[in-house]
């Protein structure tokens, strides 16, 4: 019977196997679909914008004149300055704080864990006027600061993310620390950061692409110009620049595509940081 069974599973896997695969190709076709659009419509003439056939003459000029239309390698450097920044905060917040919740056994760490927990409940929209009021007592809006200093302070997804990776880590590395005389920073640099490395790059690619693609706290806390990130300039180049749809595409294929190459770069460690626990 069991041989029976078995050779049943042999002879459909092969048919299950082409549905799954073509059920995937389907998704990332569809997916895929508005990316290709832009690209194709990137590079149509003007005339051409809005007609559903591939263009009969590709205009590379839409990129060379959407990039001059408006200071784009200033609004690059503002957007990489605020994609490092908080990079490097949310890393090493978040670390610190999951290693404190995992690692260090102290009175009420599961409650705090919990009101921690509970601030993921809140959306954006809550706690956007009471913020603004906050850094407006504190005299930081128009400056980078209300967009970079929370980035200090920890992220609840992250911390919550980082705990649980902690958690699956030996605790006999730690003990076998101490009795090298290590302290417990020397614990978090030496022995768990170089095991959290896989879930440390998916919480610096998602506070990369969260920054790269921010729109909405860029728009309430930058008034300058000179400041602008990519996304707030893309903005705002719509709404001077909206006739011309060739060079609007043009721009907005440019800034999507290296978050699309990083991605890709980085898709293995970012699923190793989601799948993988702290030892083989």
């Amino acid at each position: 019977m069991s041989e029976t069974g078995q050779s049943s599973r042999a002879r459909f896997s092969p048919i299950r196997k082409l549905i799954v695969y073509g059920v995937l190709v389907a998704l990332s076709i569809i997916f895929a679909a508005p990316f290709v659009w832009l690209v194709v419509t990137s590079l149509k003439p003007e005339r051409e914008i809005f007609s559903t056939s591939l263009p009969h003459r590709v205009v590379i000029t839409n990129y060379t004149k959407g990039l001059t239309l408006f200071p784009f390698l200033r609004y690059l450097d503002n957007t990489l300055f605020l994609c490092v920044v908080n990079v490097i905060g949310v890393v090493i917040s978040s670390s610190v704080v999951a290693y404190g919740l995992a690692r260090i056994p102290w009175r009420g760490r599961d409650v705090l864990f919990g009101i921690i927990l509970a601030t993921m409940m809140l959306p954006p929209q809550v706690t956007m006027v009471p913020l603004f009021a906050l850094f407006k007592w504190l005299g930081w809006i128009g400056s980078y600061l209300p967009l970079t200093v929370p980035a200090f302070f920890g992220n609840a997804f992250f911390i919550f993310l980082l705990r649980q990776f902690l958690m699956t880590i030996p605790e006999d590395l730690s003990d076998a620390a101490r009795l090298d005389g290590c302290s417990e920073f020397d614990i978090y640099r030496r022995v768990v950061i170089p095991l959290m490395r896989p879930a440390l790059a998916t919480v610096a690619l998602f506070t990369f692409l969260g920054t790269w693609n921010d729109f909405l706290n860029p728009l309430i806390y930058i008034f300058d110009d000179r400041y602008y990130t990519l996304s707030l300039g893309l903005a705002m180049f719509t709404s001077q620049y909206g006739s011309y749809w060739g060079q609007l595409m043009a721009v907005s294929t440019v800034m999507v595509v290296p978050v699309m190459i990083l991605f890709f770069l980085t898709q293995k460690t970012f699923i190793q940081g989601i799948t993988l626990t702290g030892m083989k």
